[in-house]
């Protein structure tokens, strides 16, 4: 049966709008420092010197990091960690970020992962048990999985709080996840904060 010619544009319309707003903006995440901020207009430096200007969204989401220890993760904790995958299935975290209880379900899963100088994962879940008299062997739980993570003991360990607009300040240390949009334009949708100086080490 032949499609009259309006129906046809009208459904090739609706497709291309179906699949534009996935085209048109790349997911980014921003590692650096705030140079300025003047309104919902952020300058930043990254980690490799470069200059970006970004956009915070109108309901942008807020998190300070500051530094927390391995007696800090206790089962039933929420959790995060970037993490290189072990021969034997493990994980050996490269870092490990503890979160509010107010913060918990927050990514929560495995996926691929971009730290600095490497190609690794990040698990998110829920502590089930801590493993060994030292307590750096977590057996973590995500929805669909679950994973068995080492800490070793120079991995740096940080918590995550909800944070206010106050952390955004000259010389803050960042990572932030947002958009790209086809002109290039970045917004920022979340964005971590360390506190006294921290650069948060996601």
């Amino acid at each position: 049966m032949k499609i009259p010619i309006l129906a046809s544009l009208a459904l090739g319309a609706a497709l291309l709008a179906a699949i534009g707003p996935a085209r048109a903006q790349d997911a980014v995440r921003i590692r650096g420092a705030i140079v300025a901020i003047n309104g919902s207009t952020l300058d930043l430096t990254t980690r490799d010197g470069s200059k970006l200007s970004a956009t915070l969204a109108p309901n942008v989401g807020l998190a300070a990091v500051s530094i927390a220890r391995i007696e800090d993760i206790k089962p039933d904790s929420y959790i995060g960690t970037a993490a290189v995958p072990q021969p034997d299935g493990t994980l050996k975290a490269l870092e490990v970020h503890v979160f509010a209880a107010s913060m918990r379900g927050t990514g929560d899963g495995h996926r691929p992962w971009d730290s600095p100088g490497a190609t690794n994962t990040m698990t998110n879940g829920t502590v089930g048990s801590v493993v060994g008299s030292t307590g750096r062997t977590l057996h973590i739980t995500y929805k669909g999985g679950e994973k068995d993570v080492v800490v070793p003991p120079d991995v740096p360990i940080v918590s995550l709080e909800p944070g206010a607009r106050d952390l955004l300040v000259a010389g803050a240390k960042v990572i932030a996840f947002g958009t790209r949009a086809a002109d290039g334009q970045v917004t920022i949708e979340r964005i971590s904060v360390g506190t006294h100086g921290i650069a948060p080490p996601m």
